[in-house]
């Protein structure tokens, strides 16, 4: 192999900057300096340090993960692919860099270490003989990728379904909480509201922003969270944020638009004192300010207050006009949203059938009167009749 050559190559990348940046390339390219400009100690370390990252990133070679790593890209040739757009430079530039890292996941670990034998002396041999090496191969090609890339899109937004905004980044989460449809308990027909707003947006309409208010444990959340399991959601993505970490989300939402995904940044429990700086903030992300919000993004929250912000007693004492102003104030930011659903507490009947379902679901064994007994008594010193309350005392059995 001609090291010289292929490290020249890969400093040569230019469409995919972002792979080079990685800990493992970073470790893979301080192989071939080493091993280029005569360094072999740099080199065995470079070999073993790389080795190291493979396994700590989950790859069994150097080729399965430069293939993840080209296919989950977010680079310029990535998301021009995803809007089917044409630049031949960038293709140019494109398929150069992949010819390029085609050129060093094929190369065999035998030959890094007959590479290395040469640069050391014979008291590492033995060493070089006892190292582990890789899986060498190219599961990757220009096409392949730039098919995917069309058909599914690029980066962090094609490869997984939710994120968590937190102190500034998108941090993505491979297996969200998302509750399957048995797990829902009641309230359909609020449901059935949220779902149609939701697939209004993933249909690429223009929609509101969406407000789920009332008791606490009626299913709220997982209203939301259960979006990403229906059928034809496939293009959905949901984003939760959490309301103390809300100043950076105006520029996060600049940057989804034009996505080929459909987002719904979440605010659960969402509820402001007064004077809380983050409520202009909301204001803003929710009228867009001089910006439109982006016709792929919906804001969604929940909250246990219909109006949002909380009223002390001093707000409605005073002056008549003062007062009035100041509630108006208050109240105007739920009038923001659009869609607002309310989730009621169940009433009494509602709430033993209820029960009557989760115990026959759990294999209860207790007469109905009795079971409906401890319920009510359950409920009294536990919480409000819901969904959550009712649950548990069927678990609590």
């Amino acid at each position: 192999m001609n090291v010289t050559t292929m490290l020249a190559a890969l400093r040569g990348v230019t469409a995919y900057k972002d792979v080079l940046s990685q800990p493992v390339m970073e470790r893979a390219l301080r192989l071939l300096s080493c091993t280029a400009y005569g360094d072999g100690l740099g080199g065995l370390e470079a070999y073993t340090d790389l080795f190291y990252q493979l396994r700590v990133e989950g790859h069994p070679g150097l080729g399965h993960w430069l293939g993840e790593a080209l296919r989950w890209s977010e680079g310029p040739y990535p998301l021009l692919a995803e809007r089917d757009g044409r630049d031949p430079a960038l293709e140019q530039a494109a398929r150069l860099d992949i010819s390029a890292f085609q050129l060093l996941a094929g190369v065999d670990c035998d030959k890094w270490l007959s590479q290395l034998g040469k640069l050391l002396d014979s008291d590492y041999q033995g060493v070089l003989t006892g190292l582990p090496r890789w899986q060498r191969g190219i599961p990757f090609s220009f096409d392949a990728l730039t098919q995917a890339y069309r058909q599914e899109g690029a980066g962090p937004f094609a490869r997984y379904r939710a994120f968590v905004w937190e102190d500034g980044a998108l941090l993505p989460v491979a297996c969200p909480d998302s509750p399957a449809a048995h797990e829902l308990l009641g309230y359909d027909s609020q449901r059935a509201q949220v779902e149609r707003n939701t697939r209004a947006l993933v249909e690429g309409k223009a929609v509101n922003n969406v407000l789920l208010y009332g008791e606490s444990g009626t299913g709220k959340s997982a209203t939301v969270k259960h979006l990403l399991t229906l059928p034809g959601m496939e293009e959905l993505r949901l984003i939760e944020a959490d309301k103390a970490d809300l100043s950076g989300l105006p520029s996060l939402i600049r940057k989804l638009d034009g996505r080929r995904q459909r987002f719904i940044v979440f605010i659960d429990d969402l509820t402001f004192d007064r004077d809380d700086p983050t409520y202009s903030v909301l204001k803003t992300i929710l009228e867009g300010g001089v910006e439109r919000r982006p016709s792929n993004v919906a804001v969604y929250a929940t909250s246990n207050r219909r109006h949002l912000v909380r009223q002390t007693i001093s707000e409605r004492a005073g002056d008549e006009m003062d007062r009035s102003e100041t509630i108006r104030e208050k109240t105007s930011l739920a009038d923001r949203f659009g869609v607002r659903v309310l989730f009621q507490g169940l009433d009494k009947k509602s709430f033993l059938d209820l029960v009557d379902m989760l115990a026959d679901r759990h294999a209860v064994d207790l007469p109905p009167d009795q079971l409906h007994q401890q319920a009510v008594a359950w409920e009294r010193l536990h919480g409000a009749q819901t969904p959550r309350t009712a649950l548990q005392f069927v678990l609590s059995l």
